[in-house]
C-alpha cells in the first residue's frame, strides 16, 4: 500500500470519465474538465512532467438506455457519442494527452486483470442476493434500470442507486413503488450471484488513507468523513453486475455477468495510461515519486476517494490519489441543468455558434466556477465577463499598447531608459504576479488565480491611463520609450500568464508580439521582451458579444422549457389503486414542532409534530429548501400510519406529504385554513 510521498518527479492527472451516452455541456467542463486543463497547462508551462488522461466511459446503464431509446446497439452509440465528445473537447482546447474509452481491448484486458489478481487473493466475498427482475423482460435489472419515490426527500424518478434531486445513495430496494425502466411493470425479486468489495472490512484502511488528507478540499474531505463516520458505515458493495453489456466477469460460473462500472471505469484512468505510454506507463502508476491527482465532480466523491482507493490498496501495486479536488455543481439561468429537458449549454452546439471565442467560455467558467457551492451561469454574465473585462480590459490594454508601438518606433520595441518611481512600482507588481497565481493554481483555487492574472491587465491598463504616453510624445519623447518598454514587459507577461486558462488567446498574442511560446516566469522576471524586437500588425484579440446573440441563446432555452412544459414534465398517472386500498391510508393535518438538522447529512431534518393524537417524531428530506427555525409552527399534512423506518439511526414514524414548484423545489402540501385542528383527517 503506497501513500503519498513528499517528493514527485511526475503527475498524472485524470478527469472523470465522461459516459458516452450524450454530448459535453458547461456542467461537465466547469465540474472537472477545465479546472484539470488549467492545472495540467500551468504544470507544463512550469517544466514538470505530467500528463493528462481521459476517456469515454462505454459501458454501465445509461448507455444501453440511451441504445434502447434510440432503437440501436451500445456499441453504436457509444461510437456517436465518443467522436462527438472527443471533437468538442479537442476543439475547445481540452488538452488530454490521450482521450481513450473503455471498450478499447486494452482496457477490457486492463480491467479483466485488474479484477482477476483481487480475486485471487480473495478479496471478493461472494453473496446471493435478491435482486430486482423483470418477468416480462426476462432479465434481472441493473440500479439504473429500477425508478422509483425516493424515501429521503419522495421524488418520485430515483433510481435504483441515486436521488439525483437530493443527492442520497440509494439502493433498489430502498425505493418505494419501484418500476422497471424496460416495461414500466413492478420488478419482483429473485436470487443471483455476485461478488462484493468488502468496504466495511476495509474501512479502516480507507479512514488512515483520508487520515493523511486533512487537507483536501472541505467539501471532498467532509463528504468522506460523513460515509465513515454514519452509523452503518461503509458496507459492502457489488463489484458485478447481471448485465450482457460491459467488460465480462473473468472468473467461472460468472456467465451473463459484467464488472460493475464503478469498477471498471476507473481502471480505464490505467488502461489509457498504457496506451498513451505502452512500455513505461507503469512509472506514472507505480513509483513513490509519482503524484496522482483525480479531478471529478462533487457526485463522484464517494467512487475516487472511497472505493477506487480501496480497490488499489488491496491490489497492492499501485499508488493513491494525492488529491482529488472535487467542484460543486454548475446551474443554468437559475435552474439545474437537465440533459433530458435540454436545459444545457452544449459544447458543441456553442463552439458552432461562437466561431474562435473558445477562451471568452474558459473565462466565464473559470471566474465562476463552482469550486466551494453550487453557482450558476447565465448569458447576460457571460456577456459581461466578455465585454466588461476581457474586451474592456485586457484586449483594450494590449490594443493600445501594440498601436502606440507601431504609430511611435514603427513596431519596434523601444529600450527602456530611466525608471521612474511609478514604473518601479508597477514592474514590482508585476514580478509579483507570477507567485500569486502559481500559489493559486497550485491550492486548487482557479478563480483566485485568473482572477490575479486580469489584476495585471488592470495594472497595465492604469499604467496607460495615468502616463498617457499619447500626450507626453510630444514633450518626453526617451520617457515615452520607457513607458512603452514598460507596457510591452506586461504585456508579454500576460501572453505567458494566461496560457493556461486563454491558451487560444495567449497563442495570439504571442503571434502579435512576434515571440515563441515563453515558459512561466522565474521569480520577478519582468523583461521577457528585448529592445529593438520588432512586433507583428496589432489585431484585436476579442469582439463585443452583441444583445441579439445573447438574446438568441436566452430564446432557445425558453424554447425548449416552452416544449417541455407543453408536453408536460410531470410525472404519469401510477396505476390505477381502488378506493379500498386509498382508504388505508390515514392522513392527517399536524403542526411541525420542533425542527432540527440530522447531524452528518445535508439533506436532513428531524422534526416533532402534533398530529393532535400524539407528538411524533419524522424525518423528512427538505434541509435543502428550509431551515430549521423557519417551519416552526408550520401546518403539514402527514401520512401518518406508514409503517415506522430508521433513518439515520432516529426511528421516523411517517411522511411529510410535499409537492415540487416549477423551480424543482419542494413545498409543502398544507392546510392554511386556521379552522384545521390538528388531526384532522384528510379525505
Amino acid at each position: 500500500m503506497k501513500f503519498m510521498s513528499k517528493k514527485f518527479n511526475r503527475t498524472l492527472v485524470t478527469a472523470a470519465l465522461p459516459y458516452a451516452n450524450g454530448p459535453v455541456h458547461i456542467g461537465h467542463l466547469a465540474g472537472c474538465y477545465l479546472p484539470a486543463d488549467i492545472y495540467v497547462r500551468y504544470l507544463r508551462n512550469t517544466g514538470h512532467d505530467v500528463k493528462f488522461i481521459c476517456g469515454s466511459d462505454e459501458h454501465g446503464v445509461p448507455i444501453t438506455i440511451k441504445a434502447k431509446n434510440e432503437n440501436t446497439s451500445p456499441q453504436l452509440v457509444v461510437d456517436k457519442y465518443h467522436k462527438i465528445m472527443g471533437d468538442a473537447f479537442n476543439d475547445f482546447g481540452i488538452s488530454f494527452d490521450v482521450y481513450s474509452r473503455t471498450s478499447s481491448k486494452t482496457h477490457h484486458e486492463t480491467a479483466s486483470a485488474f479484477f482477476k489478481t483481487l480475486y485471487n487473493k480473495n478479496v471478493f466475498t461472494e453473496q446471493v442476493t435478491e435482486q430486482y427482475f423483470d418477468e416480462a423482460a426476462n432479465q434481472f435489472l441493473a440500479d439504473r434500470y429500477i425508478t422509483g419515490t425516493c424515501p429521503k426527500c419522495n421524488n418520485t424518478n430515483a433510481y435504483g442507486d441515486q436521488c439525483e434531486k437530493c443527492g442520497s445513495t440509494l439502493s433498489p430496494t430502498d425505493l418505494i413503488e419501484p418500476k422497471s425502466a424496460l416495461s414500466g411493470n413492478k420488478p419482483v425479486l429473485k436470487q443471483t450471484k455476485n461478488w462484493f468489495l468488502p468496504l466495511d472490512k476495509l474501512q479502516p484502511k480507507i479512514k488512515a488513507y483520508l487520515e493523511q488528507h486533512t487537507d483536501w478540499k472541505s467539501n471532498v474531505y467532509g463528504q468522506c468523513k460523513s460515509w465513515l463516520d454514519s452509523g452503518d458505515g461503509l458496507q459492502p458493495r457489488a463489484m458485478t453486475r447481471d448485465l450482457d453489456w460491459g467488460v465480462p466477469v473473468p472468473v467461472d460460473g460468472a456467465d451473463g455477468k459484467v464488472l460493475y462500472v464503478w469498477f471498471d471505469a476507473p481502471i480505464g484512468y490505467i488502461s489509457a495510461t498504457k496506451e498513451l505510454l505502452p512500455n513505461n506507463w507503469e512509472d506514472y502508476w507505480k513509483k513513490e515519486d509519482s503524484r496522482l491527482i483525480h479531478f471529478i465532480g462533487k457526485d463522484n466523491i464517494v467512487f475516487h476517494c472511497i472505493i477506487f482507493p480501496a480497490m488499489l490498496m488491496e491490489h497492492g501495486e499501485y499508488v493513491l490519489a494525492d488529491n482529488v479536488p472535487a467542484n460543486e455543481f454548475l446551474n443554468l439561468e437559475g435552474n439545474k441543468i437537465s440533459t433530458s429537458r435540454n436545459w444545457a449549454v452544449w459544447l458543441h452546439e456553442y463552439l458552432e455558434e461562437f466561431k474562435n471565442q473558445q477562451d471568452v467560455l474558459r473565462y466565464t467558467l473559470c471566474s465562476n466556477a463552482p469550486e466551494t457551492k453550487d453557482n450558476d451561469f447565465t448569458w447576460k454574465d457571460f456577456q459581461t465577463k466578455n465585454n466588461s473585462e476581457l474586451v474592456a480590459i485586457f484586449g483594450n490594454f494590449i490594443n493600445r499598447t501594440l498601436v502606440l508601438t507601431h504609430k511611435f518606433y514603427n513596431g519596434v520595441v523601444p529600450a527602456a531608459n530611466t525608471y521612474t518611481k511609478d514604473d518601479l512600482i508597477v514592474l514590482e507588481e508585476l514580478g509579483k504576479a507570477p507567485q500569486k497565481i502559481s500559489a493559486a493554481i497550485e491550492q486548487f483555487k482557479f478563480r483566485e488565480a485568473i482572477s490575479e492574472w486580469m489584476n495585471v491587465a488592470r495594472i497595465g491598463n492604469k499604467y496607460l491611463a495615468d502616463t498617457e504616453p499619447w500626450k507626453l510624445i510630444k514633450t518626453d519623447e526617451e520617457r515615452v520609450k520607457t513607458i512603452i518598454n514598460v507596457a510591452l514587459q506586461i504585456s508579454t507577461n500576460l501572453a505567458i500568464l494566461c496560457e493556461p486558462f486563454l491558451p487560444f488567446t495567449s497563442k495570439k498574442l504571442f503571434e502579435l508580439l512576434n515571440l515563441n511560446h515563453l515558459k512561466w516566469p522565474s521569480a520577478k522576471q519582468t523583461s521577457n521582451i528585448a529592445a529593438s524586437h520588432k512586433i507583428n500588425k496589432e489585431e484585436l484579440l476579442f469582439a463585443k458579444v452583441e444583445d441579439e446573440q445573447i438574446q438568441k441563446q436566452i430564446d432557445k432555452l425558453l424554447a425548449s422549457k416552452e416544449k417541455n412544459d407543453s408536453t408536460s414534465t410531470a410525472n404519469p398517472i401510477k396505476p390505477e389503486t381502488s378506493f379500498d386500498d386509498f382508504t388505508k391510508m390515514d392522513i392527517r393535518t399536524a403542526t411541525i414542532l420542533e425542527a432540527e438538522a440530522v447531524p452528518k447529512t445535508d439533506k436532513l431534518l428531524k422534526l416533532l409534530l402534533d398530529t393532535g393524537v400524539d407528538k411524533r417524531t419524522v424525518v423528512s428530506g427538505i434541509a435543502g429548501f428550509y431551515k430549521p427555525e423557519s417551519i416552526i409552527g408550520q401546518k403539514v399534512c402527514l401520512l401518518a400510519n406508514l409503517a415506522p423506518r430508521k433513518i439515520k439511526g432516529i426511528e421516523s414514524k411517517g411522511m411529510i406529504l410535499m409537492a415540487e414548484n416549477n423551480k424543482g423545489e419542494l413545498c409543502f402540501v398544507s392546510p392554511t385554513n386556521l379552522e384545521f385542528n390538528n388531526g384532522s383527517e384528510v379525505r
